[in-house]
């Protein structure tokens, strides 16, 4: 399916399955932007059963540069990131594709620190699964006390320090002391990026699988 425009200032790529319906998933960008591997991924959830919209921050911009992509992740305003994921999962769950009345969401390097906070925007998100994530926005405070009866995965590569990495450690405690439930997972030998394959530096297939199976099964579980 093409971009689509949910609201007047949520515009992003839709995926959904054969079946026409199915539960709601988020999958939020790398610092790229929506580019052809997050629509793929957001296919790949499709293919799964999932009804996956890929949000598009950057309207419209993608990069390939490191320079570009740090200049435009940091120009991000946190209050209207937030505003555009609760918004999307709003309009979303009105839509007739939609199977349940709750969302997930999974995100990537700056999409999976996203989407660590994305259970603080509303009610009706209620699992994440976060990859390598990247949390730049030192002052942003997010209402932890929304994870209460949530469930969170985060999936870390040893190239970023693993479980042990303070930003990871300092997310998980904040989640589980709101009543949250959240599982870490160390992937060896990975580095940051694990599951980009238009990266082969650093994609690792076997990693990928893994903690793909984990997500799905993460999703299935909360949301059917």
């Amino acid at each position: 399916m093409p971009d689509i425009e949910l609201t007047d200032s949520v515009q992003g790529y839709l995926a959904v399955p054969e079946s026409g319906s199915g539960p709601v998933v988020v999958v939020i960008q790398e610092w790229w932007g929506v580019n052809d591997q997050i629509r793929r991924t957001a296919d790949r959830f499709a293919a799964e059963g999932f009804v996956a919209f890929a949000p598009d921050f950057y309207n419209g911009v993608v990069t390939k540069e490191p320079d570009e992509a740090a200049k435009l992740m940091m120009g991000l305003e946190m209050p209207r990131v937030a505003q555009i994921v609760a918004d999307a999962v709003d309009e979303l769950l009105q839509r007739p594709e939609a199977a349940s009345d709750k969302a997930g969401v999974t995100g990537y390097c700056m999409g999976g620190g996203l989407a660590l906070l994305a259970p603080t925007v509303t009610d009706a998100i209620i699992a994440t699964s976060a990859y390598y994530p990247a949390t730049p926005w030192a002052d942003y405070q997010p209402h932890w006390d929304a994870y209460e009866d949530k469930g969170a995965q985060i999936h870390t590569s040893e190239g970023d320090g693993g479980s042990t990495a303070e930003h990871i450690v300092a997310a998980a405690d904040a989640i589980t002391d709101a009543g949250g439930t959240v599982a870490i997972y160390d992937y060896p030998g990975t580095q940051h990026a694990f599951t980009n394959d238009d990266r082969p530096e650093v994609y690792d297939e076997v990693a990928t699988d893994e903690a793909w199976a984990r997500t799905v099964e993460l999703f299935r579980s909360h949301l059917s």
